[in-house]
């Protein structure tokens, strides 16, 4: 069971392959599909030392059902808009009351 709000199913991508050159190309090898996810993108205005000037980063942040089977470098593909995303990080809280929903750092891909 999820606790946060499901906004749209995901379907799990994993797998990669090498192309004739050489170089290591995704797959789209579905581990699994229809899974409930909380998806939410957001944008953040960030200025470093070395270049003052504002610039806007957008990033997305996911959550799962706790036990669903999703690594680092996973791809998800929303099911309603067609997008798709890698995972950057797993993480999960500790919490000894329930099990708690699984985080996903997410950057979209084109």
């Amino acid at each position: 069971m999820m606790q946060a709000i499901a906004t749209t199913k995901v379907e799990i991508l994993r797998g990669t392959t090498t192309d004739v050159y050489g170089d290591e190309q995704d797959t789209d090898t579905v581990i699994a599909t229809g899974v409930p996810a909380s998806l939410t993108e957001q944008s953040r205005r960030v200025t470093t030392r070395d270049d003052p000037a504002p610039r806007i980063v957008r990033y997305a942040v996911a959550r799962v059902p706790a036990g669903t089977d999703v690594s680092d470098q996973d791809r998800l593909r929303d099911e309603r808009t067609g997008a798709t995303y890698i995972v950057d990080a797993v993480s999960s809280m500790a919490n000894p009351a329930s099990v708690p929903d699984i985080r996903l750092d997410l950057r979209r891909t084109t």
